[in-house]
């Protein structure tokens, strides 16, 4: 037996104890939550990664609900923001005031100074906001007057979004929606989730959460999640799946070519990385397998794909898009 190999045994054994951790605070969440189990795990990898999460749903399914729960759980500094079309980057970074007992201006700061923020109905917010927000996800720092002010570690956004109402909504930018590690979609409970959310909410109460997770235990697990083994094989299938989006016509989908305006960029290949590591250590694995990239797929790709006009007209979503090259990409 290898070295490798039992470096990958003994991986896999760390790997089954601490993904019971994050399980705890999945099964935790699940007390509040009816259902949901793609988005509560999401959430998860999201978090293990230090990755920004955007969810995109319909009103009245738990999205916000979920993000606010999971900071419960959790041992992290937890802050939540309604972006409205009136908010002012002041309202989201804090701003500089004068102290006259000083005479000199000092940085009173906003919001966005915590763990885990949470960016409620994101495309509400104009550009200017937008763009203080950009700086924040990617620098994981703000600029209050001449002064560059870093952010607590870790700092995650979790935003949400709604697809369906346009009224007062700005389109976010493309440079902003690469930054989200995952775009998570939640869809509607079936009849047996919903009656179960019925029978809970007739209290008029929702059930109480503990926190689970301490935050050297998230660090902890982040590192860990960082170990996890990933094969050159794969690696060249994350690729192959990354640069399909850019020249469909390479593997075959010549029909796809008009649909596709851009393709995902090389920070796709990167979120793929991290995603299918964090994926594999939920399932309790120490190592990546083919399944863990398909799973993850749509979330890393949807929001990086820009369907041209065409498309549109004919109804084609991006995730119609990934399954197609899903299957025309070899499997190693």
């Amino acid at each position: 037996m290898s070295e490798q190999t039992v470096d990958v045994a003994k991986l896999n054994e760390a790997v089954r104890e601490e993904a019971l951790l994050v399980q705890a605070a999945i099964n935790e969440m699940k007390k509040v939550i009816v259902g949901q189990k793609p988005l509560l795990e999401r959430m998860m990898i999201a978090l293990l990664c230090r990755g920004h999460l955007l969810v995109e749903g319909l009103p009245g399914l738990a999205k916000t609900l979920a993000v606010k729960t999971l900071g419960q759980v959790l041992d992290l500094q937890f802050s939540r923001i309604q972006f409205t079309p009136d908010l002012l980057p002041a309202d989201l970074i804090g701003t500089m005031i004068f102290v006259q007992k000083t005479g000199e201006f000092a940085a009173r700061k906003g919001p966005v100074f915590t763990n885990l923020l949470l960016a409620d109905e994101i495309n509400r917010a104009p550009a200017k906001v937008q763009s203080a927000l950009l700086e924040a996800m990617q620098e994981r720092q703000v600029t209050l007057g001449d002064t560059s002010h870093p952010l607590p570690a870790p700092f995650l956004v979790f935003a949400t979004q709604n697809p369906i109402e346009q009224e007062g909504t700005y389109p976010l930018p493309e440079a902003q929606v690469d930054r989200f590690l995952l775009k998570a979609k939640v869809d509607y409970p079936t009849p047996a989730e919903e009656r179960q959310v019925l029978d809970r909410m007739m209290s008029g109460e929702l059930p109480q959460v503990s926190r689970v997770l301490k935050a050297e235990a998230v660090q902890r697990l982040t590192q860990r999640v960082r170990e996890i083994y990933i094969d050159e094989r794969l690696r060249d299938y994350m690729v192959a799946l990354v640069t399909a989006t850019r020249g469909p016509k390479a593997i075959g989908l010549t029909d796809l070519a008009p649909l596709i305006a851009f393709g995902a960029s090389p920070r796709a290949t990167l979120s793929f990385s991290e995603a299918t590591r964090a994926t594999a250590f939920l399932r309790g694995r120490g190592y990546v397998i083919p399944e863990d990239v398909k799973e993850i797929a749509r979330d890393v790709l949807r929001h990086r794909i820009l369907l041209t006009y065409e498309a549109e007209a004919e109804n084609i979503t991006t995730d119609t898009v990934v399954d197609q090259i899903l299957e025309h990409v070899e499997v190693p």
